[in-house]
């Protein structure tokens, strides 16, 4: 646009909202107080006319739709990652456009319209019109580098981690608050990483180089387990925990989302027959 066009156009929106937007000095404009309050909304009007052209262009150039999803960093390494690779090979004419967010961020896009499946944990609150689909159970879970000294240990006792250093997460999560309830039956203060961090880059570059030990849902880890990248100590009884599963609107969803839903809820069943196969398997085992 022409300095000129900025102009008109910013005279007009003044204008129109009967309300000074900038100030003018020497040396061009400064925002008013008004202008500041209304960057917030002209963000995400400008976010929603983005999404709205992602929405088209993948109809015109895929052919079936788009499913608009967000994940939990759990339900993104419990679920999704081996599923969502597999239904696009099925269904290569569906755009998925996945966003990671936790609790307060899936109710914010539902409550704006912005999503059509939410994959996370079972929420204590389910959002009115929308129901939840269980797909997987959870566990939390003693995790450490394949090589740790403690890998090869059976039936260990919590007790027995008393000397270990742990790499902990944030104050507010699950694993969090029961790290500590169950470190509180040390005899001394546990030894605590210097790092706090919910990062997965970050909690797995640490545990593959550190001797340290942390406390996880098990889903949240499931891929480095299966790559034998990190190992689960042989530790219990450390409580289940809600299952992961897709939140999904009570009303009529397009045929993109249904086919998705489906997928993860077949993709899941699948798994979890396979896990009771090898776990009836190794108690037979000598």
């Amino acid at each position: 646009m022409t300095q000129s066009s900025v102009t008109q156009t910013l005279a007009y929106l003044e204008q129109l909202l009967e309300t000074r937007l900038f100030e003018r000095h020497a040396r061009g404009v400064r925002p008013t107080s008004a202008c500041e309050d209304l960057l917030p909304v002209a963000k995400q009007l400008l976010f929603g006319i983005e999404q709205g052209a992602e929405v088209v262009a993948a109809r015109q150039h895929r052919g079936r739709g788009t499913v608009r999803v967000v994940a939990s960093v759990g339900a993104m390494n419990g679920l999704l990652v081996d599923s969502l690779p597999r239904f696009g090979e099925l269904h290569p004419k569906i755009t998925i456009h996945l966003v990671e967010g936790e609790g307060d961020d899936q109710l914010l896009s539902i409550s704006r319209g912005e999503v059509d499946l939410v994959v996370c944990r079972r929420p204590q609150v389910i959002p009115e019109g929308w129901r939840f689909e269980h797909l997987r159970d959870d566990r939390f879970a003693v995790l450490g580098w394949i090589n740790h000294p403690l890998a090869a240990r059976k039936a260990l006792r919590w007790q027995a981690l008393a000397d270990e250093t742990w790499l902990i997460t944030p104050t507010g999560s699950a694993a969090r608050a029961r790290f500590d309830e169950l470190t509180a039956e040390f005899p001394h203060s546990a030894n605590i990483y210097p790092v706090v961090t919910r990062s997965p880059a970050m909690l797995w570059r640490v545990l593959r180089t550190e001797k340290v030990l942390t406390l996880l849902p098990i889903n949240f880890a499931r891929p480095l387990i299966e790559a034998r990248e990190v190992c689960e100590l042989d530790v219990r009884p450390l409580n289940l925990l809600e299952p992961l599963g897709v939140l999904r609107p009570l009303t009529e969803s397009s045929e993109a989302t249904e086919l998705l839903r489906a997928y993860l809820g077949d993709a899941s069943a699948v798994h979890e027959q396979a896990g009771s196969h090898s776990r009836k398997n190794s108690r037979r085992a000598p």
